[in-house]
């Protein structure tokens, strides 16, 4: 199954493809299903280790991105968990959903904003030394960064809060140059009270289903945050749950941002991502979406 994430529009999120039954497939197989699909993960579903289940756990999930295995990953989650229901998966617990990954136990909730999941504490790294190089290589001045922070919640994401959407969304990074430096970078800004219908046809050229100018808002409300992300593959992602996460986590807790709030995220990229974050009463932080089936199949491997 390939699940779009972050939308409730196919073909406006982020895809992930879900192989369900993963029993018997090696490392080697998953990998290299993984590289043909070329997405940006590919998720293989297993029954869950003993231990887990006894934890609670419904499923267990392997992530790869073309090159690599990945601990953890937002949209991967949620389209994962997406895929396992509508093939009929039946979760222990009625109110929740419990996935094991390479990261531990991730709980993942049915919410009016789609599927959410309580998001990984992010590790705070020291800034790398080549920090003006990412500046140069995304076309910024040191002036335009408020606050800067390396994270890690499996991936690791140096995240850079920038003065305003419009930077945001005008930045013509050297993705070669990002690929060399080795960072995975997300940027961000807050949009003010002010903004009440952010422009983007001048600053993303390639935003053709945005052709009048003025983003679509959701039924939850405006964006009060405006996200992209650059990778390491040399590609921009169109919408980043584990980013989201770190960036929420750090936001939040720098007094940047107070949730509930709204990201939106792909723009640049003719999508239209929107991400929920959610805190409960414990303090957990959700990051949250909707998903929807684009290809249903069978695949052989």
């Amino acid at each position: 199954m390939t699940v779009d994430v972050f939308t409730a529009i196919p073909y406006k999120g982020n895809p992930v493809a879900v192989v369900l039954d993963a029993t018997g497939l090696d490392t080697s197989v998953m990998q290299a299903f993984a590289r043909w699909t070329n997405l940006s993960e590919t998720t293989f579903v297993l029954p869950p280790s003993d231990a887990a289940r006894a934890q609670g756990a419904d499923y267990r999930v392997r992530i790869f991105t073309p090159a690599a295995e990945m601990p953890f990953a937002g949209h991967p989650t949620l389209g994962t968990c997406h895929a396992w229901l509508a093939s009929g998966g039946q979760p222990q617990s009625t109110g929740t959903i419990v996935q094991e990954c390479a990261k531990g136990l991730i709980t993942i909730e049915r919410t009016h904003s789609g599927l959410a999941f309580a998001t990984p504490d992010s590790r705070a790294l020291p800034l790398p030394h080549n920090l003006h190089e990412v500046y140069r290589a995304l076309g910024i001045t040191t002036e335009q960064v408020i606050d800067a922070a390396y994270l890690d919640n499996g991936p690791q994401w140096l995240c850079l809060l920038l003065d305003s959407p419009d930077t945001v969304l005008s930045l013509e990074p050297d993705m070669a140059q990002i690929k060399a430096l080795g960072h995975k970078v997300g940027v961000a800004s807050l949009y003010q009270d002010s903004d009440a219908a952010p422009l983007i046809g001048r600053a993303c050229r390639e935003a053709e289903a945005f052709a009048t100018g003025l983003r679509a808002r959701p039924a939850q409300g405006p964006a009060q945050l405006e996200v992209r992300a650059f990778s390491t593959t040399g590609m921009e992602d169109p919408v980043t749950g584990s980013l989201n996460g770190s960036l929420a986590q750090w936001l939040i807790n720098q007094g940047h941002l107070s949730p509930p709030y709204m990201a939106n995220q792909g723009a640049c990229m003719g999508r239209d991502g929107w991400v929920s974050v959610q805190r409960d009463a414990k303090k957990q932080l959700w990051i949250g979406g909707h998903t929807v089936t684009c290809v249903n199949g069978t695949v052989l491997l």
